[in-house]
C-alpha cells in the first residue's frame, strides 16, 4: 500500500514537470526573438530547444536525471527570463502599490 501511494505521487510530481515544461516552451515560443536580445538573455532558438527536449524528456524517456536537468531549465525559464522578457516587452508588473487608474504616481499634485 505504500509502495502504491509513492508510485502515485512520483507520477503526479513527473505529471506536474511535464505541464511546467509544456508552459515553459509555450511562453518560450510565443516571445518576440528581439526581446531576448533586449533582455540579454539566450537567443529564443536556445530556449526552444532546452525546453523542447525537456518536454521530449517528460514524455518519453522518463529518465530522473534528465527530468531534473530539464525541470531546472524551465524554472530557469519561469523565473528569470519570463519576467525579463515581459518587462522588455512592455508587459511589466501590474498592480504596483504606486501605479493609480492612470499610471505609477509620480507625487505632483
Amino acid at each position: 500500500m505504500l509502495i502504491k501511494g509513492f508510485e502515485s505521487f512520483v507520477g503526479l510530481l513527473g505529471l506536474a514537470m511535464l505541464v511546467l515544461a509544456v508552459v515553459a516552451f509555450v511562453f518560450a515560443l510565443v516571445a518576440r526573438e528581439d526581446a531576448y536580445r533586449a533582455a540579454d538573455k539566450q537567443t529564443k532558438t536556445f530556449w526552444l530547444v532546452i525546453l523542447g527536449i525537456t518536454v521530449l524528456v517528460d514524455l518519453f524517456l522518463g529518465m530522473l536525471f534528465l527530468q531534473i536537468a530539464g525541470l531546472i531549465a524551465s524554472i530557469v525559464f519561469m523565473v528569470d527570463v519570463r519576467p525579463a522578457l515581459r518587462q522588455v516587452s512592455g508587459g511589466g508588473k501590474r498592480g504596483s502599490s504606486s501605479d493609480g487608474p492612470y499610471g505609477p504616481y509620480n507625487g505632483n499634485r
